[in-house]
């Protein structure tokens, strides 16, 4: 994808340690303990820090920009002497939260590492040159750091800029032109097209099957329904189940023109699509994994803000729960709230006062 924009990848790229790989090897059924699979990838971490250390020791670089790099802003912090250039950190969350099953300890924890993150900006303010939050102070979830510990909005506002909103890549009014999109990527004007996608790693797999599964109940709901259901890189579309029309895909080119060409969206719970579909005033479904604590809270906080989405939960949604809900909003008017599109610009001219 980076090859086909012309981008140009550094070599040091093929020898980072896959933090996707640890995800999946962490993963139940529709289940991701994000905050517990971040403590126990500290080798990777640690790895792909000294292979950046190393990189930047023998190459000269006038700006380094991590977004949400966590290795990198931890050992900075940790090493603050090994700072060599300038230095924009972005992120589009803040704070560690707790989930409920996690009980008192895992409260504790989520605290003790948040502790640890304001300590470090405590005391070395200028390892970041930039700190910027994609998106508005009211995106911020309203909860503490933990007892006797900061409001995170309250915080963030005072150590951030922001963009003021979500970055979505790409102009909304581009794709403005849905009649003319839709026939662009060959969708017909009496079709109703729902797009299932589940992002990057293999954890959607579980999500994929249930909402194939619900597809010959939808279809009787609605005979005119097409399905298009992406796989992505960590998901061989082979071994989904199959059922007359419908279409599978590992990979589509710029997916965000098809999010705003279909009549329904089906996905995961992550900020990136969730936010190309809101941008687009497309209705969608959405599935927080169990134990996601930035899908479950944060995520959820900034789609409730917006008015986007009917979120759903996978344990009580049976393939026919889904096909009544694709049934239902299909095609639904959707009015959110608007996301504007200057945000990348407002976050590049802070970003270009380092260089």
């Amino acid at each position: 994808m980076l090859e086909e924009r012309g981008e140009r990848i550094h070599p040091a790229s093929l020898q980072m340690a896959s933090e996707v790989e640890h995800i999946d090897s962490e993963q139940g059924e529709h289940d991701l303990h994000c905050f517990q699979a971040w403590r126990r990838m500290d080798e990777i971490l640690l790895g792909n820090f000294m292979l950046i250390h190393d990189l930047v020791a023998e190459e000269d670089y006038d700006l380094c920009i991590g977004d949400e790099a966590w290795e990198l802003d931890y050992y900075l912090h940790e090493n603050p002497e090994q700072k060599r250039s300038a230095y924009a950190w972005l992120t589009d969350f803040v704070g560690w939260l707790p989930m409920p099953d996690g009980g008192e300890r895992e409260a504790f924890l989520t605290a003790d590492y948040n502790a640890e993150m304001i300590a470090h900006i405590a005391r070395s303010p200028r390892i970041r040159d930039r700190a910027i939050f994609v998106g508005a102070p009211e995106d911020i979830v309203p909860d503490a750091f933990g007892p006797n510990l900061p409001l995170i909005r309250e915080w963030t506002e005072e150590h951030y800029d922001f963009s003021g909103d979500y970055i979505t890549g790409f102009d909304p009014t581009g794709v403005a032109n849905r009649t003319s999109l839709r026939e662009e990527l060959g969708y017909a004007p009496g079709e109703r097209v729902c797009i299932v996608t589940v992002g990057g790693s293999g954890v959607g797999g579980h999500l994929l099957r249930r909402v194939i599964a619900s597809f010959p109940e939808a279809k009787r709901l609605v005979s005119e329904l097409r399905m298009l259901v992406v796989a992505g890189p960590r998901i061989d579309p082979q071994t989904l189940p199959r059922h007359e029309g419908m279409e599978f895909k590992a990979y589509v080119p710029d997916l965000y023109r098809h999010l705003a060409a279909c009549d329904l969206a089906v996905v995961q719970g992550g900020l990136t699509t969730t936010m190309e579909l809101t941008a687009n005033n497309r209705p969608f479904l959405y599935f927080p994994l169990r134990n996601h604590f930035e899908q479950n809270f944060h995520v959820r906080h900034r789609l409730e803000r917006y008015g986007a989405g009917r979120c759903l939960d996978f344990d009580t949604s049976t393939p026919e729960v889904i096909a009544e809900a694709i049934a239902d909003e299909l095609g639904k008017p959707v009015t959110y709230r608007s996301v504007d599109p200057r945000a990348a610009q407002r976050v590049a001219i802070r970003i270009a006062e380092l260089i």
